[in-house]
């Protein structure tokens, strides 16, 4: 990678505003502007998302920049999240990054918001090498579940992804028929660390190959807490924590059979996660356990490059640029809810 190229990256696939400034691979900053309405919904409302990205993008772009300490005129690249996404507020960050571009006149750089995920390995760590070609990547988020086999920078091949539902989307389902307040993943997590994962089993999918699907484990445990319900009322207040664990451990489970089979089946020993669903605590412990057994390398982002963040769009801009043939500066692109990998 160019050391020396400093790229500004927006990202605004779902309901964060991010910005971020790196030089090179380092990252000089990374601001995220989260909205806390959508917890009174229990989910994203498109419409209030991109009414907010309205309002967050300019401060969030003028915090980073003056955090990475650098001039507008010193940033080489701008780089934007093209999608996959919530169209409304994919409109909001792609508009704004053409504009600015066009004033700088700076080279701009669409970007596939799946694939920064996995290009976030990239981003310098002290201490921290990124993973080698080629190497598996499990991403995971509310909205996809996608086993990557990454050859390069430039080739990547999906390999294993959800017929139905995603993981996230899974913890997320199971913490609303909990009660938990939005977004429930993370609250399972918590919870989950002082109960019994073996306290209850749900119905476990028989997908062959390397494919996922979760639209029958949910059902399962929303059929297992409403019947428990109906006999004990108290049920969740008693079980909470037993069935934050049983969940959490049910959907991790077959993230990890599918990874192990992806290793047995490509014969590639390096294995990343990346997406929202990778800062959870018992996935990041269980695939380095796996790693321990099988012998294969573990990559794990840090926390804050796991969720969505404009310091991957940026790296993956970098890349992009870097590796491509365009001049980079074409306004008709257009963004796209279902952008395809």
């Amino acid at each position: 990678m160019n050391k020396e190229l400093i790229v500004l990256g927006i990202e605004s696939s779902c309901d964060d505003t991010s910005a971020a400034v790196l030089k090179g691979s380092k990252v000089l900053s990374n601001i995220i502007a989260s909205q806390a309405i959508h917890k009174e919904y229990g989910g994203v409302v498109p419409e209030l998302a991109s009414r907010a990205h309205q309002q967050n993008i300019i401060p969030v772009i003028d915090t980073a920049i003056k955090n990475a300490k650098v001039k507008k005129s010193d940033i080489d690249i701008i780089a934007y999240t093209k999608g996959p996404g919530l169209l409304g507020s994919l409109l909001v960050g792609s508009s704004f990054a053409k504009s600015f571009s066009f004033s700088l006149n700076k080279p701009l750089v669409s970007v596939n918001h799946m694939k920064a995920h996995v290009l976030a390995h990239f981003i310098y760590e002290k201490d921290k090498n990124p993973p080698e070609f080629p190497f598996i990547c499990l991403t995971v988020s509310g909205g996809h579940t996608q086993i990557v086999l990454v050859k390069s920078f430039t080739e990547m091949q999906i390999i294993g992804t959800t017929l139905d539902d995603a993981a996230g989307e899974a913890f997320d389902k199971s913490a609303k028929v909990l009660g938990l307040e939005y977004p429930g993943g993370p609250l399972i997590d918590k919870y989950s660390k002082s109960g019994n994962i073996n306290a209850f089993t749900f119905g476990k999918p028989k997908i062959k190959d390397l494919d996922f699907s979760f639209s029958g484990l949910k059902t399962s445990i929303m059929n297992k807490i409403n019947s428990s319900l109906m006999s004990n009322p108290n049920f969740i207040e008693e079980n909470l924590n037993d069935l934050c664990a049983s969940i959490q451990h049910s959907i991790i489970q077959i993230l990890l059979d599918k990874v192990e089979k992806a290793i047995i089946k490509t014969k590639v020993n390096r294995i990343a996660i990346a997406g929202g669903v990778s800062a959870n605590s018992y996935l990041r412990k269980q695939l380095q356990l796996l790693g321990q057994k099988l012998n294969f390398e573990v990559h794990i982002p840090k926390f804050e490059y796991c969720t969505d963040n404009a310091a991957m769009i940026a790296m993956a801009g970098a890349i992009k640029y870097e590796y491509g043939n365009n001049s980079y500066k074409d306004y008709s692109e257009q963004a796209s809810a279902r952008l395809s990998f």
